[in-house]
């Protein structure tokens, strides 16, 4: 009985880490320069942003990140793949997270099998900068450990210290909705191979360009 029980813990494991398993085959770590220029402030109220991939198939959560509007606005994409030229990221967090990226980051996780779930909490100006300043203090996550790096960081800001210290992408995701977050999903049916999705990117400088 003991086997089958650490048989089916073993097996929701792997299931609600399948996501952040496989980071992209290129790797970037932008210099101290490139984040500087990247960076973007955003008028919006300060605000955590928490992102869940759910499998449509199983219902399974497979991926976490977090959004953090604070001095300047970053995505913290723990052992994340949204990564390829005219994106800056440095140590899991893509900086320049302008209106234009931010609806090509949520778009880029949601295909035929996986939507979004987009849950957002308006927090102090003090709770966001500590977001921000933990997020850029973490080095590259493990693979498999998106959401148990996420949740740590939740755990070290002001009225979140309850965050649970958890694999599961869907725990995270309920505690959230628990802390009264907003609450919103994309569904979309693109190719389930998200390299041509990058492969299609275009930055936003040349988008401009070309208009």
């Amino acid at each position: 009985m003991k086997n089958l029980i650490r048989g089916s813990f073993v097996l929701a494991m792997s299931l609600s880490v399948a996501a952040c398993s496989v980071r992209n085959p290129v790797e970037t770590n932008a210099p101290d320069s490139e984040v500087a220029a990247a960076r973007y402030v955003h008028d919006g109220p300060k605000r955590l942003t928490l992102y869940t991939m759910i499998s449509n198939e199983t219902g399974a959560g497979a991926h976490t990140s977090l959004m953090i509007n604070a001095s300047e606005r970053v995505a913290y994409d723990p052992a994340g793949s949204f990564r390829t030229e005219g994106i800056t990221a440095k140590n899991d967090v893509v900086y320049g997270m302008t209106p234009y990226l931010v609806d090509q980051y949520t778009r880029f996780h949601a295909r035929e099998t996986y939507h979004v779930v987009v849950q957002s909490i308006d927090v102090s100006p003090q709770v966001a900068e500590i977001a921000l300043r933990e997020a850029q203090s973490l080095g590259p996550v493990l693979e498999a450990q998106c959401a148990l790096t996420t949740s740590q960081l939740m755990s070290h800001l002001p009225g979140f210290e309850d965050a649970p210290r958890s694999y599961s992408p869907k725990k995270l995701s309920a505690y959230f909705a628990d802390k009264g977050a907003s609450y919103d999903r994309l569904f979309e049916y693109d190719d389930d191979d998200k390299s041509k999705v990058l492969a299609a990117f275009v930055p936003e400088y040349e988008r401009a360009a070309q208009n």
